[in-house]
C-alpha cells in the first residue's frame, strides 16, 4: 500500500478491501470513498501481549486502524513527511514520529539499553525518546514525521556517522548505535560546540536525520 506524496506535508494512501492501514489518530486530513476508521488497542502488534509490551516500553502512541476502499490523506501538526520503503529489512524509529504505515508491516519494540549499554539507557534520557525505540519490519512503507527536511545518510563499514541526538529521526539496516561524550574543557569552561554528546552509527545501514534538533 504505497503512499503517494502530495507535498512536503502530506501523504496520500489508496485503501483497498481486504488490506489495513494504520495511522496516528488525528492525521486524517481527508478522504474519498467507503473508509472505516477505529481506534486500535494493539498498533499493529500481535495479540495482547504486543498492546502490553507497547505500553511497558512507554511506545503507545494513540493510532487507529484504517479499511475499507477509497483515498486517504494524513498530516500532522505541519511537520514535514518522509516516506520510507521498506523491502525485508527493520526500521528504527520513535513512536510519535509514525504519521502511518502499512498494516502488512510487523510492528516491535526495542530496548535501546541492548545497543550500546549503559550508554544506549543514557541516549534515551538525553534526547527525551525514552529507552525504548519502534520497529517496523517486511515488506511496505511507512511515512515519518521530522522538522524541515530530511535528509539520508548512509552507513558503511569502518566510517561510522555521527548525528546531534536531537536530530536523529530513524535509522534502518545492520546498524550499532552509542551515545559518545564529546565533553572537553571547552564545554567546561562555556567556549564549546554545545554539541556534549553525539550519537554513533556504525555498521551497514542508513539513518535519517532532520533539519532542526527540535524534537515532536
Amino acid at each position: 500500500m504505497p503512499f503517494n506524496v502530495l507535498n512536503s506535508r502530506m501523504v496520500e494512501a489508496q485503501v483497498q478491501p481486504g488490506q489495513t492501514l494504520f495511522s496516528q489518530r488525528g492525521a486524517m486530513l481527508a478522504y474519498r470513498g467507503e473508509v472505516r476508521f477505529t481506534p486500535s488497542i494493539t498498533g499493529g502488534q500481535r495479540g495482547v501481549m504486543g498492546m502490553i509490551g507497547r505500553r511497558v516500553a512507554g511506545e503507545a502512541t494513540p493510532l487507529m486502524t484504517v479499511e475499507g476502499s477509497g483515498t486517504v490523506m494524513f498530516g500532522h501538526g505541519g511537520h514535514h513527511v518522509e516516506v520510507i520503503h521498506l523491502a525485508g529489512d527493520k526500521l528504527y524509529v520513535e513512536s510519535d514520529r509514525l504519521l502511518a504505515f502499512d498494516g502488512s508491516l510487523r510492528q516491535g519494540t526495542m530496548f535501546m539499553g541492548s545497543q550500546g549499554g549503559v550508554m544506549g539507557i543514557v541516549r534515551g534520557q538525553v534526547t527525551g525518546q525514552g529507552l525504548f525505540t519502534t520497529t517496523l519490519e517486511g515488506h511496505g512503507s511507512a511515512a515519518v514525521m521530522a522538522h524541515g527536511g530530511v535528509i539520508q545518510l548512509p552507513i558503511v563499514p569502518g566510517r561510522p556517522v555521527h548525528v546531534d541526538p536531537q536530530a536523529y529521526v530513524a535509522h534502518r539496516g545492520d546498524v550499532r548505535n552509542k551515545l559518545s561524550a564529546a565533553l572537553g574543557w571547552r564545554e567546561m569552561v562555556g567556549r564549546g560546540s554545545g554539541e556534549a554528546f553525539q550519537l554513533e552509527l556504525s555498521g551497514t545501514g542508513t539513518v535519517y536525520v532532520q533539519a532542526s534538533e527540535e524534537k515532536l
